[in-house]
């Protein structure tokens, strides 16, 4: 149920963003989810990639700072309350987000969260009968 994620550190300027999608994509690299927090100086794009260990190699032979994190994905209903009802599991665990994402498609919503406490995190939400997806899920087409 643990999700590697990428996190890439760019400098804020024009085609950095392209040419990590351009290295990827000309390796058969997929991105199944991503986001991007930016500063004045500074984005870290963040993203759930098919092949972590070859878009690592890939990237950082392109100059690229990067870092790998877990995440876990949890999918809820598309529907208002949906992802409360989650974030008040967790936070009645005293379990904290450090920062989460979400995508949906159709029916589902589906919310990458980073928490203080991962393996906490899954025990929680699986013991309140919530789904979590595996990577490989995530990467099917």
């Amino acid at each position: 149920m643990i999700i590697q994620q990428i996190s890439v550190f760019l400098e804020n300027r024009s085609g950095r963003l392209t040419e990590v999608t351009a290295a990827l994509g000309d390796q058969g690299i997929n991105i199944s989810a991503l986001c991007i927090a930016e500063t004045s100086d500074f984005g870290i794009l963040r993203m759930v990639v098919s092949d972590v260990n070859k878009a690592q190699e890939v990237l950082r032979g392109r100059g690229f700072s990067l870092s790998v994190t877990q995440v876990i994905c949890l999918r809820v209903p598309n529907q208002p309350g949906a992802v409360n009802q989650a974030l008040r599991i967790l936070s009645k665990a005293s379990i904290s987000i450090e920062y989460m994402y979400a995508f949906a498609v159709g029916a589902a919503a589906f919310v990458m969260i980073r928490t203080n406490d991962i393996e906490q995190s899954i025990a929680v939400l699986l013991e309140n009968k919530l789904t979590l997806i595996p990577a490989s899920e995530l990467h099917e087409s």
